[in-house]
């Protein structure tokens, strides 16, 4: 088999898994510097979810850290109904690959991460916010509100422009277009209380 220097498993492919988890990272290289008005998300974006749901996944969302010292685009993929196993997240990154090789959004040399969302899934759109309402959520601002960019608080209310955290007593309206980044924060200690729960108990006398 040959492998060419743009071909993404020239390099290799490295791959983590654990229960309810799973990603899939390749190093690649593009040489032309991409010429758009558009944002860079926006246009990887629209470049990928396409791909993605031709596959038959949920594109979640993309998070692509910039710092030319270390470039990472990381795409999010699900499938509700039974989830997301390395097998998944491998053929998302081939044919992702393919597409990027083709038309290189990203100059220079890059991570491309395949990821299921994990626990703490990432939120990017209202409707994913709404999915989730009545969930803890930490949300990171571009901008402070009222002084203050980072909250952690239960989703309570959602629209099409802003999320609504309770956070402690008070409700904070924050806009979705101005939000840095959005996870659920699920409570780790109940969900290892629920896990054991599942164990069998001894009958009782």
């Amino acid at each position: 088999m040959v492998h060419d220097e743009k071909s993404p498993w020239s390099k290799g492919a490295f791959f983590v898994f654990r229960p309810g988890f799973c990603r899939v990272s390749q190093l690649k290289w593009a040489k032309q510097e991409p010429h758009t008005t558009m944002s860079a998300n926006d246009k990887l974006d629209a470049l990928l979810a396409p791909v993605v749901e031709d596959l038959g996944y949920e594109f979640v969302g993309i998070e692509y850290s910039s710092n030319p010292k270390n470039r990472v685009l990381r795409i999010y993929i699900d499938e509700p109904e039974r989830g997301i196993g390395v097998d998944d997240c491998e053929q998302v990154s081939r044919e992702v690959s393919a597409v990027l090789d083709v038309e290189e959004p990203i100059p220079g040399q890059y991570t491309l991460e395949v990821s299921s969302p994990g626990i703490e899934r990432p939120l990017f759109t209202a409707e994913q916010f709404r999915r989730f309402t009545g969930e803890q959520a930490r949300v990171q601002m571009h901008t402070p509100v009222d002084s203050r960019r980072k909250f952690k608080g239960q989703i309570v209310a959602v629209d099409d422009q802003t999320v609504t955290l309770l956070v402690e007593d008070r409700q904070w309206e924050l806009p979705i277009a101005g939000i840095m980044k959005a996870r659920l924060a699920p409570d780790m200690d109940a969900l290892l209380a629920d896990s054991q729960g599942g164990s069998a108990q001894p009958d009782a006398e």
